[in-house]
Protein backbone atom coordinates (compact mmCIF):
# COMPACT_ATOMS: atom_id res chain seq x y z
CA UNK A 1 0.00 0.00 0.00
CA UNK A 2 1.03 3.31 -1.00
CA UNK A 3 4.41 2.03 -2.40
CA UNK A 4 3.07 2.54 -6.06
CA UNK A 5 3.38 5.56 -7.99
CA UNK A 6 1.82 6.81 -11.53
CA UNK A 7 -1.01 5.13 -13.61
CA UNK A 8 0.42 3.64 -16.99
CA UNK A 9 3.78 4.03 -16.64
CA UNK A 10 3.99 2.72 -12.88
CA UNK A 11 6.70 2.27 -10.02
CA UNK A 12 6.97 0.51 -7.08
CA UNK A 13 9.96 1.23 -4.91
CA UNK A 14 11.54 -1.06 -1.89
CA UNK A 15 14.33 -1.06 0.67
CA UNK A 16 14.85 -0.01 3.98
CA UNK A 17 17.63 2.65 5.03
CA UNK A 18 19.88 0.02 6.54
CA UNK A 19 19.08 -3.18 5.00
CA UNK A 20 20.76 -5.39 2.26
CA UNK A 21 19.63 -2.75 -0.52
CA UNK A 22 16.97 -0.65 -2.46
CA UNK A 23 15.00 -0.43 -5.84
CA UNK A 24 12.58 -0.13 -7.83
CA UNK A 25 10.24 -1.93 -10.61
CA UNK A 26 9.17 -0.31 -13.28
CA UNK A 27 5.93 -1.20 -15.30
CA UNK A 28 4.22 0.20 -18.42
CA UNK A 29 7.81 1.31 -19.97
CA UNK A 30 6.91 0.81 -24.04
CA UNK A 31 9.38 -2.14 -26.19
CA UNK A 32 12.37 -0.78 -28.02
CA UNK A 33 13.70 2.30 -25.77
CA UNK A 34 17.52 2.31 -25.90
CA UNK A 35 18.55 2.01 -22.48
CA UNK A 36 21.58 1.00 -20.73
CA UNK A 37 22.54 1.05 -16.86
CA UNK A 38 25.32 3.86 -17.04
CA UNK A 39 22.28 5.96 -18.65
CA UNK A 40 20.41 5.26 -14.91
CA UNK A 41 23.85 5.50 -12.78
CA UNK A 42 24.14 9.22 -14.44
CA UNK A 43 21.21 9.82 -12.25
CA UNK A 44 22.13 8.06 -9.27
CA UNK A 45 25.59 9.82 -8.91
CA UNK A 46 24.11 12.79 -8.24
CA UNK A 47 21.89 11.78 -5.60
CA UNK A 48 24.08 9.87 -3.57
CA UNK A 49 25.14 10.82 -0.19
CA UNK A 50 28.74 11.46 0.15
CA UNK A 51 29.42 13.60 -2.29
CA UNK A 52 30.86 17.08 -1.12
CA UNK A 53 31.28 18.58 2.51
CA UNK A 54 28.08 19.57 3.28
CA UNK A 55 26.11 16.82 2.68
CA UNK A 56 25.92 13.32 4.34
CA UNK A 57 29.24 11.49 4.77
CA UNK A 58 27.88 8.06 4.18
CA UNK A 59 29.40 6.48 1.51
CA UNK A 60 27.48 4.76 -1.26
CA UNK A 61 28.42 3.85 -4.39
CA UNK A 62 25.16 3.66 -5.37
CA UNK A 63 25.76 1.51 -8.16
CA UNK A 64 22.85 0.07 -10.49
CA UNK A 65 21.67 -3.32 -11.80
CA UNK A 66 19.34 -3.99 -14.02
CA UNK A 67 17.99 -7.20 -13.36
CA UNK A 68 14.86 -7.76 -15.62
CA UNK A 69 12.74 -5.63 -18.43
CA UNK A 70 15.98 -5.47 -20.78
CA UNK A 71 17.12 -7.65 -23.97
CA UNK A 72 20.06 -6.60 -26.48
CA UNK A 73 20.19 -3.22 -24.94
CA UNK A 74 16.56 -2.65 -24.87
CA UNK A 75 13.47 -2.15 -23.14
CA UNK A 76 11.21 -5.51 -23.88
CA UNK A 77 7.73 -3.66 -22.19
CA UNK A 78 8.18 -5.87 -19.57
CA UNK A 79 9.07 -4.71 -16.30
CA UNK A 80 12.00 -3.14 -15.46
CA UNK A 81 13.29 -3.92 -11.84
CA UNK A 82 16.85 -2.26 -10.91
CA UNK A 83 18.79 -3.31 -7.47
CA UNK A 84 21.07 -0.97 -5.70
CA UNK A 85 22.95 -1.90 -2.89
CA UNK A 86 23.39 -0.48 0.63
CA UNK A 87 27.55 -0.89 0.91
CA UNK A 88 27.81 1.80 4.18
CA UNK A 89 25.14 0.79 6.19
CA UNK A 90 25.93 1.03 9.88
CA UNK A 91 22.44 -0.27 12.22
CA UNK A 92 24.14 0.12 15.03
CA UNK A 93 24.46 3.62 15.16
CA UNK A 94 20.61 3.66 15.63
CA UNK A 95 19.84 1.46 18.68
CA UNK A 96 19.12 3.92 20.80
CA UNK A 97 16.34 4.82 18.58
CA UNK A 98 14.78 1.14 18.94
CA UNK A 99 12.58 2.70 21.83
CA UNK A 100 12.90 6.47 20.99
CA UNK A 101 11.18 8.74 19.13
CA UNK A 102 13.13 10.71 17.41
CA UNK A 103 11.71 14.61 17.15
CA UNK A 104 9.92 15.17 13.83
CA UNK A 105 10.63 11.78 12.26
CA UNK A 106 8.27 8.95 11.72
CA UNK A 107 8.96 6.75 14.09
CA UNK A 108 5.96 7.17 16.39
CA UNK A 109 3.78 7.62 12.97
CA UNK A 110 4.42 4.48 11.36
CA UNK A 111 4.61 2.94 15.46
CA UNK A 112 0.69 3.93 15.21
CA UNK A 113 0.02 2.78 11.59
CA UNK A 114 1.74 -0.80 11.43
CA UNK A 115 2.01 -1.40 15.57
CA UNK A 116 6.30 -1.52 14.41
CA UNK A 117 8.91 -0.31 12.68
CA UNK A 118 12.51 -0.27 11.07
CA UNK A 119 14.82 2.10 13.77
CA UNK A 120 17.78 1.23 11.82
CA UNK A 121 18.32 5.25 9.73
CA UNK A 122 14.48 5.42 10.01
CA UNK A 123 14.39 1.89 7.70
CA UNK A 124 11.37 2.74 4.64
CA UNK A 125 10.82 6.30 6.16
CA UNK A 126 13.91 7.17 5.41
CA UNK A 127 15.10 9.24 2.37
CA UNK A 128 17.12 6.99 0.86
CA UNK A 129 14.05 5.30 -0.62
CA UNK A 130 14.11 7.87 -3.04
CA UNK A 131 17.22 6.17 -4.81
CA UNK A 132 14.55 3.61 -6.81
CA UNK A 133 12.50 7.03 -7.53
CA UNK A 134 15.77 8.63 -9.10
CA UNK A 135 16.33 5.39 -10.94
CA UNK A 136 13.36 5.31 -12.59
CA UNK A 137 12.97 8.93 -13.36
CA UNK A 138 16.65 8.08 -15.45
CA UNK A 139 14.09 6.01 -17.71
CA UNK A 140 10.94 8.11 -17.97
CA UNK A 141 13.18 11.13 -18.72
CA UNK A 142 14.90 9.18 -21.21
CA UNK A 143 11.32 8.57 -22.83
CA UNK A 144 10.38 12.01 -22.60
CA UNK A 145 13.46 13.05 -24.65
CA UNK A 146 13.18 10.79 -27.48
CA UNK A 147 9.23 11.84 -28.05
CA UNK A 148 9.24 15.73 -27.82
CA UNK A 149 13.02 16.77 -26.03
CA UNK A 150 11.61 17.64 -22.78
CA UNK A 151 13.60 19.33 -21.26
CA UNK A 152 13.27 19.25 -17.26
CA UNK A 153 15.38 21.36 -14.37
CA UNK A 154 15.77 21.83 -11.56
CA UNK A 155 17.78 23.83 -8.77
CA UNK A 156 18.27 25.73 -5.30
CA UNK A 157 16.90 29.32 -5.46
CA UNK A 158 16.86 29.62 -1.54
CA UNK A 159 18.85 28.40 1.33
CA UNK A 160 17.10 29.38 4.69
CA UNK A 161 17.22 33.29 4.15
CA UNK A 162 19.77 33.29 1.08
CA UNK A 163 17.72 33.48 -2.04
CA UNK A 164 19.17 34.17 -5.59
CA UNK A 165 17.99 36.56 -7.99
CA UNK A 166 15.51 35.65 -10.68
CA UNK A 167 16.77 34.21 -13.78
CA UNK A 168 15.11 34.78 -17.00
CA UNK A 169 16.47 31.78 -18.68
CA UNK A 170 16.47 27.88 -17.74
CA UNK A 171 20.03 27.04 -15.94
CA UNK A 172 21.90 24.07 -17.63
CA UNK A 173 23.15 21.20 -15.99
CA UNK A 174 26.32 21.88 -16.16
CA UNK A 175 25.78 25.60 -14.23
CA UNK A 176 23.47 23.83 -11.79
CA UNK A 177 26.05 20.94 -10.84
CA UNK A 178 29.25 23.65 -10.81
CA UNK A 179 28.58 24.34 -7.17
CA UNK A 180 27.92 21.80 -4.18
CA UNK A 181 24.61 23.43 -3.45
CA UNK A 182 23.18 22.91 -6.89
CA UNK A 183 22.54 26.95 -7.27
CA UNK A 184 23.23 28.43 -10.82
CA UNK A 185 23.65 31.68 -9.52
CA UNK A 186 27.76 31.43 -8.23
CA UNK A 187 27.84 34.61 -5.68
CA UNK A 188 24.73 33.31 -3.96
CA UNK A 189 26.03 29.31 -4.22
CA UNK A 190 28.98 30.52 -2.06
CA UNK A 191 26.63 32.41 0.55
CA UNK A 192 24.50 29.21 0.83
CA UNK A 193 27.62 26.76 1.20
CA UNK A 194 28.88 28.98 4.13
CA UNK A 195 25.89 29.08 5.51
CA UNK A 196 25.07 25.30 5.77
CA UNK A 197 28.50 24.86 6.80
CA UNK A 198 27.92 27.41 9.76
CA UNK A 199 24.97 25.91 10.95
CA UNK A 200 26.35 22.02 10.68
CA UNK A 201 29.00 23.58 13.05
CA UNK A 202 25.91 24.60 15.72
CA UNK A 203 24.92 20.50 15.11
CA UNK A 204 21.99 22.11 13.90
CA UNK A 205 19.93 22.20 10.16
CA UNK A 206 18.76 24.59 7.66
CA UNK A 207 15.34 23.64 4.85
CA UNK A 208 15.02 25.86 1.39
CA UNK A 209 13.39 25.90 -2.14
CA UNK A 210 13.75 24.23 -5.36
CA UNK A 211 12.42 25.57 -8.64
CA UNK A 212 11.83 23.65 -11.36
CA UNK A 213 11.24 24.40 -14.79
CA UNK A 214 10.15 22.29 -18.19
CA UNK A 215 10.26 23.29 -21.61
CA UNK A 216 8.90 21.58 -24.91
CA UNK A 217 6.59 20.21 -23.05
CA UNK A 218 3.31 19.80 -25.75
CA UNK A 219 0.13 21.12 -25.10
CA UNK A 220 -3.06 18.62 -24.28
CA UNK A 221 -0.97 16.56 -21.92
CA UNK A 222 -2.68 16.67 -18.45
CA UNK A 223 -6.47 15.16 -16.96
CA UNK A 224 -9.31 17.66 -16.33
CA UNK A 225 -10.83 17.81 -12.62
CA UNK A 226 -8.63 15.35 -10.25
CA UNK A 227 -5.90 14.22 -12.31
CA UNK A 228 -4.93 17.66 -12.97
CA UNK A 229 -0.99 17.94 -14.31
CA UNK A 230 -0.47 20.33 -11.30
CA UNK A 231 -2.07 18.20 -9.18
CA UNK A 232 -0.12 15.17 -9.70
CA UNK A 233 2.93 16.94 -9.93
CA UNK A 234 1.85 18.62 -6.27
CA UNK A 235 1.07 15.03 -5.31
CA UNK A 236 4.34 13.83 -6.51
CA UNK A 237 6.36 16.68 -4.91
CA UNK A 238 4.71 16.25 -1.51
CA UNK A 239 5.57 12.50 -1.48
CA UNK A 240 8.99 13.72 -1.52
CA UNK A 241 10.63 13.75 2.10
CA UNK A 242 11.19 16.64 4.22
CA UNK A 243 8.67 18.61 1.42
CA UNK A 244 6.04 20.80 3.13
CA UNK A 245 5.06 23.08 0.50
CA UNK A 246 4.51 23.56 -3.14
CA UNK A 247 3.47 26.26 -5.49
CA UNK A 248 2.92 26.32 -9.75
CA UNK A 249 3.14 29.62 -11.50
CA UNK A 250 2.07 32.87 -9.69
CA UNK A 251 1.86 30.67 -6.46
CA UNK A 252 0.72 32.50 -3.65
CA UNK A 253 2.49 35.81 -5.26
CA UNK A 254 -0.71 35.57 -7.71
CA UNK A 255 -3.21 36.64 -4.73
CA UNK A 256 -2.01 39.63 -4.61
CA UNK A 257 -2.66 41.12 -8.31
CA UNK A 258 -5.98 41.61 -9.81
CA UNK A 259 -7.38 39.20 -13.36
CA UNK A 260 -6.84 41.56 -15.19
CA UNK A 261 -2.71 41.59 -14.17
CA UNK A 262 -3.11 37.94 -13.44
CA UNK A 263 -4.61 36.69 -16.52
CA UNK A 264 -2.23 35.45 -19.26
CA UNK A 265 -3.70 37.00 -22.83
CA UNK A 266 -3.70 34.60 -25.88
CA UNK A 267 -1.33 35.47 -29.24
CA UNK A 268 -0.44 33.76 -32.17
CA UNK A 269 2.97 33.28 -32.29
CA UNK A 270 5.77 31.62 -34.16
CA UNK A 271 3.03 29.68 -36.27
CA UNK A 272 1.07 28.62 -32.90
CA UNK A 273 -1.22 29.92 -29.87
CA UNK A 274 0.92 31.47 -27.41
CA UNK A 275 0.64 33.31 -23.70
CA UNK A 276 2.33 37.06 -23.60
CA UNK A 277 3.07 36.25 -19.66
CA UNK A 278 3.11 32.51 -17.89
CA UNK A 279 1.30 33.16 -14.56
CA UNK A 280 0.14 30.02 -15.24
CA UNK A 281 2.71 28.42 -15.05
CA UNK A 282 2.58 26.43 -17.95
CA UNK A 283 -0.64 24.30 -16.81
CA UNK A 284 -4.87 25.73 -17.48
CA UNK A 285 -7.13 23.62 -16.26
CA UNK A 286 -5.44 20.93 -15.37
CA UNK A 287 -4.09 20.51 -19.11
CA UNK A 288 -0.76 21.90 -20.61
CA UNK A 289 -0.78 24.98 -22.81
CA UNK A 290 2.87 24.63 -24.07
CA UNK A 291 4.45 27.12 -22.17
CA UNK A 292 7.18 26.50 -19.64
CA UNK A 293 6.21 24.52 -16.47
CA UNK A 294 8.06 26.06 -13.68
CA UNK A 295 6.63 25.22 -9.93
CA UNK A 296 8.56 25.64 -6.22
CA UNK A 297 9.05 23.12 -3.84
CA UNK A 298 9.27 23.64 0.21
CA UNK A 299 11.72 21.69 2.05
CA UNK A 300 12.05 21.54 6.19
CA UNK A 301 15.25 21.70 7.95
CA UNK A 302 16.19 18.48 8.51
CA UNK A 303 15.09 16.96 11.51
CA UNK A 304 17.65 14.73 13.21
CA UNK A 305 20.21 17.58 14.41
CA UNK A 306 23.32 16.96 16.78
CA UNK A 307 21.85 18.36 19.78
CA UNK A 308 20.05 17.01 22.76
CA UNK A 309 16.30 17.83 22.57
CA UNK A 310 13.34 16.03 24.89
CA UNK A 311 11.30 13.35 23.69
CA UNK A 312 9.51 9.97 24.85
CA UNK A 313 9.79 6.37 24.80
CA UNK A 314 7.85 4.06 22.74
CA UNK A 315 6.55 3.54 26.12
CA UNK A 316 5.74 6.87 27.02
CA UNK A 317 8.03 7.73 29.37
CA UNK A 318 9.97 10.90 29.35
CA UNK A 319 13.40 10.62 27.58
CA UNK A 320 16.34 12.87 25.65
CA UNK A 321 18.14 12.17 22.38
CA UNK A 322 20.87 12.86 20.46
CA UNK A 323 21.19 12.91 16.69
CA UNK A 324 23.57 10.00 15.79
CA UNK A 325 24.82 8.45 12.27
CA UNK A 326 25.62 10.31 9.05
CA UNK A 327 22.89 12.99 7.79
CA UNK A 328 22.66 15.96 5.97
CA UNK A 329 22.86 19.22 7.57
CA UNK A 330 20.23 20.72 4.67
CA UNK A 331 18.99 18.05 2.20
CA UNK A 332 17.98 20.66 -0.48
CA UNK A 333 21.39 20.25 -2.88
CA UNK A 334 20.81 16.53 -3.12
CA UNK A 335 17.16 17.05 -3.49
CA UNK A 336 16.99 18.53 -7.04
CA UNK A 337 18.20 15.31 -8.82
CA UNK A 338 15.09 13.84 -7.29
CA UNK A 339 12.85 16.55 -7.92
CA UNK A 340 13.80 16.00 -11.55
CA UNK A 341 12.79 12.24 -11.55
CA UNK A 342 9.72 12.54 -9.52
CA UNK A 343 9.06 15.16 -12.82
CA UNK A 344 9.59 12.96 -15.48
CA UNK A 345 7.84 10.24 -13.99
CA UNK A 346 4.32 12.62 -13.57
CA UNK A 347 5.39 14.10 -17.09
CA UNK A 348 5.50 10.55 -19.30
CA UNK A 349 2.72 8.98 -17.17
CA UNK A 350 0.60 11.98 -18.63
CA UNK A 351 2.24 11.27 -22.01
CA UNK A 352 0.95 7.80 -22.25
CA UNK A 353 -2.42 8.64 -20.50
CA UNK A 354 -2.96 10.96 -23.53
CA UNK A 355 -1.81 9.07 -26.21
CA UNK A 356 -3.89 5.91 -24.90
CA UNK A 357 -6.71 8.71 -26.15
CA UNK A 358 -4.84 9.79 -28.92
CA UNK A 359 -2.48 7.30 -31.07
CA UNK A 360 0.39 5.04 -29.53
CA UNK A 361 3.71 5.57 -30.06
CA UNK A 362 7.13 2.90 -30.15
CA UNK A 363 10.44 3.13 -30.71
CA UNK A 364 11.71 1.65 -33.68
CA UNK A 365 14.46 0.12 -34.74
CA UNK A 366 17.15 2.98 -36.37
Amino acid sequence: MGNTFGSLFRITTWGESHGGGLGVVVDGCPPGLPLSEAEVQVELDRRRPGQSDISTQRKESDAVTIVSGLFEGRTLGTPIAMLIPNRDARPEAYAEMRTTYRPSHADFTYDAKFGRRNHEGGGRSSARETAGRVAAGAIARKILREVAAVEIAAYVVRIQDIEMPPMDDMPSREAVEATAVRCPHPDTAEQMIARIKEIRGQGDSIGGVITCRVRNLPPGLGEPVFDRLEADLAKAMLSLPATKGFEIGSGFAGTRLTGSAHNDIFEMRDGRVRTRSNCSGGVQGGIANGEEVYFNVAFKPTATILQKQPTVTSSGQPAELIGRGRHDPCVVPRAVPIVEAMTALVLVDHWMRHHAQTGTFTFQEK
